[in-house]
C-alpha cells in the first residue's frame, strides 16, 4: 500500500513540473501567433511516466477552428517541448506531451451566466409577486 502512495506522489510531482515547465516555455519561447495567452490548467502523467496530457485553455480562442489550430500547433511542436523539458530535469526519460482544450473554464463562464440569468428572473417573478399583491 505504501508503494502505491509514493508512485501517485512521483507522478504528481512530475505533473506538477511539467504543468510550471510548459507554461514557461509557452509563455517565453513559443513564436506561434496561434498560441497565445495559453493557459496550463491540469497536467495527468500515465503511471508509467511515457505521456502527459496537458490541459490549455486561450482566452485568444473564441471559436472551434482557433482552438483546434492552437491544439494542432501544439501537438506539432510536442517533440521540441519534449526536448525542452529533458534540459531542464534528470529523470531517465521524459513523459510525452499529448495537448488537450481544456473547456472546463468556458463550460464554468456558461454556467454563471445561466445562474445569473435564473437569479434575475427569479427577482423578477418576485417584484411582479409583490406589485400584484399591493
Amino acid at each position: 500500500m505504501k508503494q502505491y502512495s509514493q508512485a501517485g506522489e512521483r507522478t504528481q510531482r512530475v505533473a506538477d513540473f511539467i504543468r510550471d515547465e510548459v507554461a514557461r516555455l509557452l509563455l517565453r519561447d513559443m513564436r506561434d501567433p496561434r498560441v497565445d495567452m495559453v493557459t496550463v490548467s491540469e497536467v495527468r502523467v500515465s503511471k508509467d511516466l511515457a505521456f502527459a496530457d496537458v490541459y490549455v485553455s486561450s482566452l485568444r480562442t473564441n471559436d472551434e477552428m482557433a482552438r483546434k489550430a492552437m491544439i494542432d500547433t501544439l501537438n506539432g511542436a510536442a517533440g521540441w517541448i519534449r526536448s525542452e523539458l529533458a534540459k531542464r530535469h534528470t529523470m531517465r526519460t521524459t513523459p510525452r506531451p499529448r495537448f488537450h482544450y481544456d473547456e472546463l473554464i468556458e463550460s464554468s463562464a456558461k454556467l454563471d451566466r445561466a445562474i445569473d440569468r435564473a437569479i434575475a428572473a427569479d427577482n423578477e417573478r418576485l417584484t411582479e409577486a409583490g406589485d400584484e399583491s399591493a
